[in-house]
């Protein structure tokens, strides 16, 4: 009964002042268990494209629930993550 689970947050980009998006994947063996594999998926601000890691403080971070993610394939599903990550990178690249 294993799942995979996207969080998402928000929080004032340092540059800007717009909103910041950033998500994680983590899987969970069972409804009781906890989260385990935690991956940083990127974190943009969706007016600069300022990649910031983190709110600068004293910035509130506003939390959406997990949302319950089915990967396209069970063994496919680190590897499309990664694929999504690196693709990040390298557009930060240009």
């Amino acid at each position: 009964m294993r799942k995979q689970y996207l969080h998402l947050s928000a929080y004032a980009c340092d540059r800007c002042a717009s909103p910041v998006i950033a998500g994680a994947i983590a899987i969970r063996e069972n409804e009781i268990s906890k989260e385990t594999d935690i991956r940083q998926v990127g974190a943009i601000c969706l007016s600069c494209g300022h990649r910031q890691n983190g709110p600068t403080e004293p910035a509130r971070v506003r939390h959406v629930l997990p949302i319950e993610w089915d990967p396209v394939s069970a063994n496919g599903a680190r590897h499309l993550t990664t694929a999504y990550v690196e693709a990040l990178n390298r557009a930060e690249l240009h």
